[in-house]
This record gives structure tokens, C-alpha cells and sequence, in this order.
């Protein structure tokens, strides 16, 4: 039996332009690399799984490629980059500030900092979850990270930047990395999936997109999960919900249809099939909020951008906020958000929201009353 590699570590990038969704720090870091004005420390902040450790490992390398040119990043022929991606580059360490925080470790650390490189031009130190270290860990790597040595440079990396003291901060080149946006990691996966031989739909990749709020990690686990679960290697929107134990687009629909139509008893049958189908109310109401915030912008081109969504789905939305009035879309909303906002002190929950869904369908009702008066004010 083969040895399984998962994606995250399969298609782990090797160069700044297969990072996915940072090209304001890959172009910024490249640009220094090429005009050689490197600062003598770095800090990586951003939420996990997008990119601070892989760019850590990407910059160390490159920093010490032997046939850098301003046309290429990096090569993988020169000793140095052959000891790299072996893993044994001498020039390049990393230390996990998670498990080793105290002022010994980092004494350690100034110690090896002492000397200089037996090969290569530059030595890394690359310090991940470095809010972990202790105050007194921070204040021993001051004097170091502030003036060190002409041939090394620090890169540290972390996901709460709060927690790290303004001292070392002040001392760091900071790159703030973003949450990767579902349409870039729906197109990465799409590559990968082609490289696989998976049959991927859009809608699904989408959606993992948007179920790994940003964390290309987590989209790569969750698309390995999915295909995994696909025994003809299919990634199909329907497998994707039913094993994400997500809802339907189109419950939404159909329950935004029982609105403007003022079935109320067709809202309460759609609320009664989501229940038993084991999905939670909470979750219901927020998912109501952003079906009804989706098509109040879709009710405008310019805004439509808006929505991280495939071009299927986008059509829908267009479709059913062409046929609901803003005046609706906006009562709508208000009364979902002020159940979702009431929902845990609520005593009965499924109570609290069988009442907003019968005040929901009568919205249309409540908004016909002016235009009545009127008309009967002109009879008169």
C-alpha cells in the first residue's frame, strides 16, 4: 500500500507565485529579495492556514539561493535549495515557540546566532507561534532581534499579534496576511482536483470555500475528506452538503418564496423538514440572515460583486430579488436578525422562530396597508 500524502502537505507552494491569495506580501518580499534591502526581522500575523509558515519557508529559501536572478525566485539545482528540500539545509532552523517558550530556549537561540554560516549567504531563524514565548523569553531576545549579526535574519510568524509586547514589534517588518476569499480557493482546489482526477463541481468547491472561512488549510483537509467519501472520485454539491451537514440553497428559496407569496403554512413545513433533518434553528436564522442579505445585493448590479458565489447560483439570486421589493428585503432582514439575536434567551427556540417566520409572511401583507389606505382615501 502506497504512502498517502494529504494535499496540504502534497501541493504545499515552493515559490511566492503559487501562494494563494497574498500577492501583496509575495510581490512586496520578492521586490526586497531582488533590490537586497531585507530587514533583519520579519513578522508573520494572520489567521491559520494562510500562508505565514509556507512564505516563512519560501523566503528562507530563497534568501539563500545561489542562482537568484531578478527573473527568477528561486531554483531547485544549487546545493543550497537541494539541502532545503531535503530537509536538511544547515543555514535554516525552525523553532515552535508553542513548545519551547522559555528563556533558556531562546538563550539557546542567541547562542547559535553566534555564528555565521558554513555555507550559503544568510542564516534564518524561523520562530512559528511566537505569542507563545513569555514575557521574560521576549525581553532576552530583544537586545538579538534588534541587532543581530549582518548574516542572520528572524522570521516570526503568529495568529494573535495582540499578545506579542510593542517591543518586539517595533523591531519587525509586519505583513498582515488576509483570509483567502472563497473564489481563490475554489480555483486552487479546481487545479488540484484536475491533477487528482476528480470530477469537482463548482458549486461544491465553492462551498468548501466558504466553509473553510479562509483557511486554505482547512479547505485542502476538507476536500480530501469529500473525495475520500466519494468512492467514484465525484465531488458533487449534493455529497458536499449532505457530508458538511450544510443547508440548501434551496430551502432558502423556497422558504423566500412562501414569504412573498404569504403562505405561512409552507414556511412552517419547510422550518419542520430543516429540524428533522437534524440541523440546528440557530443556524437556520443565520443562514436566513445571509440568504436575505444576499439579495438585497443582488438587487443592484454594481453590488452583486458581493457575493462569493457561482455563477449558477448568482443567476437564482438575481432571479428572486428581481421579484422581492427592497421595502421587503429590508423587514425582512430586520426581523431575522432580531430573532437571531434572541434566539439563546429564548425559553422555546423553536417557538421564537415559528413566530418570525408568521410575521415574515405577512410582511408583504403589512407593506400592502399604505398603498390600501391610499386607494381608499382617492375612492372617498
Amino acid at each position: 500500500m502506497e504512502n498517502y500524502v494529504v494535499s496540504a502537505r502534497k501541493y504545499r507552494p515552493d515559490t511566492f507565485d503559487a501562494v494563494v491569495g497574498q500577492s501583496h506580501i509575495t510581490d512586496t518580499l520578492k521586490n526586497a529579495i531582488r533590490s537586497s534591502q531585507l530587514a533583519q526581522a520579519f513578522l508573520f500575523c494572520g489567521p491559520r492556514g494562510v500562508g505565514k509558515t509556507t512564505c516563512s519557508r519560501i523566503l528562507a529559501k530563497t534568501i539563500n539561493c545561489l542562482n537568484i536572478t531578478p527573473d527568477t525566485e528561486s531554483c531547485d539545482e544549487c546545493t543550497s535549495c537541494k539541502s532545503f528540500n531535503s530537509g536538511n539545509s544547515l543555514n535554516i532552523s525552525e523553532l515552535d515557540a508553542a513548545s519551547n517558550n522559555s528563556v533558556e530556549d531562546i538563550r539557546n537561540l542567541i547562542e547559535q546566532v553566534r555564528y555565521p554560516p558554513q555555507a550559503g549567504k544568510k542564516k534564518v531563524y524561523i520562530i512559528d507561534e511566537v505569542h507563545m514565548l513569555s514575557n521574560q523569553a521576549f525581553n532576552a531576545f530583544l537586545k538579538t532581534l534588534e541587532e543581530p549579526p549582518s548574516y542572520a535574519i528572524f522570521i516570526l510568524a503568529t495568529t494573535e499579534k495582540h499578545k506579542i509586547i510593542p517591543t518586539i514589534l517595533s523591531r519587525c517588518q509586519i505583513f498582515d496576511f488576509n483570509r483567502i476569499q472563497p473564489n481563490d480557493v475554489a480555483r486552487h482546489l479546481e487545479k488540484i482536483a484536475t491533477n487528482e482526477n476528480v470530477e469537482a463541481e463548482e458549486e461544491a468547491l465553492q462551498l468548501i470555500g466558504r466553509k473553510a472561512d479562509g483557511a486554505l488549510r482547512d479547505a485542502l483537509s476538507i476536500f480530501d475528506m469529500l473525495v475520500t467519501f466519494s468512492p467514484d472520485r465525484k465531488l458533487t454539491y449534493t455529497r458536499a452538503i449532505d457530508n458538511l451537514h450544510v443547508l440548501d440553497y434551496d430551502y432558502y428559496f423556497k422558504l423566500t418564496d412562501a414569504f412573498l407569496s404569504r403562505n405561512h403554512t409552507e414556511a412552517l413545513l419547510i422550518f419542520d423538514q430543516i429540524l428533522k433533518k437534524g440541523f440546528d434553528g440557530h443556524n437556520f436564522v443565520v443562514g436566513l440572515c445571509e440568504h436575505l442579505r444576499d439579495l438585497l445585493v443582488s438587487k443592484d448590479a454594481a453590488t452583486v460583486t458581493l457575493l462569493e458565489l457561482s455563477e449558477t447560483i448568482k443567476e437564482k439570486y438575481k432571479s428572486q430579488a428581481a421579484q422581492s421589493s427592497f421595502s421587503f428585503l429590508m423587514s425582512a432582514l430586520n426581523l431575522a436578525s432580531a430573532c437571531e439575536l434572541s434566539y439563546k434567551s429564548s425559553k422555546n427556540q423553536r417557538l421564537h422562530v415559528e413566530m418570525t417566520l408568521l410575521k415574515l409572511s405577512h410582511v408583504m401583507a403589512a407593506l400592502s396597508i399604505p398603498q390600501l389606505v391610499e386607494d381608499l382615501k382617492k375612492k372617498d
